[in-house]
């Protein structure tokens, strides 16, 4: 169990990166085109959340990976908080339902792991 934790961490962390990475990039490409054409583009609400969100959610999710077999518990807890975090800043779409689940999944499975694998 903490082995699949591990991989899933990792992976919905890197696609996280990747929908974090173009999540801050609307919200700097928003702000430099309003100055230039105004009411061309929606800026987000919450802008600040959304680009600290960005940020830490995949950064935890692929740290909360890589702790998944050597400390199931502090690794899990960190797969939920990544999957809480993107789900409170980006919504439940179609782009961010795979790295959400798979958080929430390896966070989960982490967390129920009771003994390390066998080698």
């Amino acid at each position: 169990m903490r082995n699949a934790a591990l991989v899933l961490g990792i992976i919905g962390g890197l696609i996280g990166v990747l929908i974090g990475f173009f999540s801050y990039g609307y919200t700097v490409f928003v702000d430099w085109v309003g100055n230039e054409a105004p009411n061309a583009l929606d800026q987000v609400e919450n802008v600040g959340l959304i680009r600290v969100v960005s940020l830490f959610a995949p950064l935890l999710a692929i740290a909360g990976g890589a702790m998944a077999r050597s400390q199931a518990k502090a690794g899990g807890a960190m797969l939920l908080v990544s999957a809480v975090g993107m789900l409170y800043a980006f919504g439940f779409g179609v782009f961010t339902m795979f790295p959400i689940s798979m958080c929430g999944l390896g966070g989960a499975l982490a967390l129920l792991a009771t003994k390390p694998d066998a080698h």
